[in-house]
């Protein structure tokens, strides 16, 4: 019987296990996202985010708690400094968990664990974008294709002199 056992062993030994989510979390901080499989994923998502409780409350104690954890300095002033205070007031729930399919090599069903502070971002950018007019875009496209033309005109002036030069070598060799 399972009762009042937590966790998923993963395939492997406890320090074995330790160490994954450990580096799924390190990785996460890091990269803001990644790519695991599913289960691996559920897994590191309450792992790091009991960390990332922890880390909001910003102490010596605290900073030293999360350092057992993750092994790379930069990525717990990282999360101390930009991670915690992006999270802001969010009482929990401070990462995401997406569904991908499944890997082709081995049929794994395949997730990607996000940040979902840090995925709103890349959101509010693309609206950004969206919001511009049609006479700017007219303007920026239209300021792309005379430059590219004028560089196709001088590539192919190169082109045509190089071929003048190599067809007249090659009369001369004859």
């Amino acid at each position: 019987m399972r009762h009042r056992v937590k966790g998923r062993k993963l395939s492997r030994t406890a320090s074995h296990r330790r160490a994954t989510l450990n580096a799924l979390a390190t990785a996460l901080f890091t990269h803001k996202k990644i790519k695991t499989t599913v289960a691996k994923a559920k897994e590191a998502r309450s792992f790091a985010e009991g960390l990332i409780t922890k880390a909001k409350t910003d102490s010596v104690a605290n900073r030293r708690y999360v350092a057992r954890f993750i092994n790379d300095k930069d990525v717990v002033k990282e999360l101390f400094n930009e991670i915690v205070p992006a999270i802001g007031e969010r009482p929990g729930g401070y990462t995401r968990v997406v569904k991908l399919g499944r890997r082709l090599g081995d049929a794994a069903e395949m997730a990607l664990l996000e940040l979902v502070d840090f995925a709103e971002g890349v959101e509010k950018t693309k609206k950004v974008v969206k919001e511009k007019t049609v006479e700017e875009k007219a303007e920026i496209v239209s300021e792309k294709t005379e430059v590219v033309t004028e560089d196709k005109i001088e590539d192919a002036t190169i082109v045509e002199e190089t071929t003048e030069a190599e067809s007249e070598d090659k009369k001369d060799d004859k």
